[in-house]
């Protein structure tokens, strides 16, 4: 490409800036016309090109692109100090072209109306409601994990492998569509991602590569923890991006499922974070609580914890961090912390 046309799309990144801005002001239209209109298509487009090919395409973009960038460093650190300027033009071009296509594929979903809204429930919520919604979750869990089991003393095990996880996932989904169309899932895009340990030291689950639409699971997990993330995955697919709006959906799928394990995992799922926020609101009841879950559940909450906490480190703070303002920075004001807020649409849904 000729130098002014590298200037040229280089610029493009500050008008390409503002018109983001714009946009989050109005998610009115960026829900109809985007989020509604061009993504279900582009969408199709991005499942049809990468879902047959069994390695994550994001994955190897991502390396073949760090490596690229290693070995322009490498090779022309000497012209970094001879021509700053034209390193600096090559770096906002590549930046620009980025930017343009996070948000193309992807990114503008970040901008789109709240569920709460589409959905009509109600965001806010007492604890006095969230006290009844966990019990219940507590009974509709110790139940579906007695299913399973058939003794509460037992933890549970899961019969399948990624490959089937992935199908069974994807028929929750059928299901779920015949109550909410707009989660029609049309493809079967999950993989297990090539970068899986580093992202078990970097304290993440999953994720979806806005660039190929693919969910990347992270294969290293425990398998049973996986229902729950290839089904909060694969509504990110749909075009969800907040991440506390990929849980509830994620949820919705796994409890209209009509696989027993998945809909465990959907309510164990649930039942994790109310007990979180009921912990923060009122100790007592938290602790009260815990003592009716049947020690076989607990026994999966303490496998899951004892996963993680094998890999603790220093530098994950770090990453959290860094996601973190990747998500204020997209409209998710209060970062990775909205992951809790998950709990409002559940309680309002599930309470009668």
């Amino acid at each position: 490409m000729t130098k002014k046309g590298k200037i040229i799309i280089a610029l493009s990144l500050l008008p390409q800036y503002f018109i983001v801005k714009i946009l989050k002001q109005y998610p009115e239209y960026v829900e109809t016309y985007y989020s509604l209109g061009l993504f279900p298509i582009l969408s199709k487009l991005l499942n049809t090109a990468f879902s047959w090919i069994p390695l994550s395409v994001g994955d190897l973009m991502y390396s073949a692109l760090i490596l690229f960038a290693l070995r322009l460093v490498i090779k022309n650190r000497k012209g970094l100090r001879a021509e700053p300027k034209t390193w600096i033009l090559n770096i906002t071009f590549f930046v620009s072209i980025l930017y343009f296509m996070f948000h193309l594929c992807w990114g503008y979903n970040y901008y789109r109306l709240p569920l709460h809204t589409t959905l009509h429930l109600n965001p806010k919520y007492t604890t006095a409601q969230l006290k009844s919604v966990t019990n219940k979750l507590v009974v509709k869990t110790n139940k579906l994990h007695l299913a399973i089991t058939k003794d509460s003393l037992l933890k549970t095990s899961l019969p399948y492998e990624f490959s089937e996880l992935i199908e069974i996932s994807q028929a929750g989904y059928l299901q779920l569509e015949k109550v909410y169309p707009n989660f029609k899932h049309d493809g079967k895009n999950s993989k297990k991602s090539i970068f899986s340990m580093p992202l078990t030291y970097m304290g993440f689950s999953g994720y979806v590569n806005p660039l190929t639409l693919e969910a990347q699971i992270n294969a290293v997990m425990p398998l049973k923890s996986m229902p729950s993330t290839i089904a909060h995955e694969q509504a990110h697919q749909l075009g969800y991006a907040a991440e506390n709006e990929a849980n509830f959906i994620g949820f919705l799928a796994s409890i209209h499922n009509e696989d027993l394990y998945f809909n465990y995992a959907g309510y164990k799922f649930a039942l994790r974070y109310c007990l979180r926020e009921l912990s923060k609101r009122d100790l007592d009841a938290y602790e009260s609580t815990l003592c009716t879950i049947n020690p076989g559940v607990l026994e999966d909450y303490q496998e899951a914890f004892e996963f993680w906490s094998a890999y603790n480190n220093p530098l994950e703070p770090l990453f959290k961090a860094f996601y973190s303002h990747f998500l204020k920075a997209n409209n998710q004001a209060k970062g990775i912390e909205s992951y809790s807020y998950v709990v409002a649409l559940l309680v309002d849904y599930l309470e009668d």
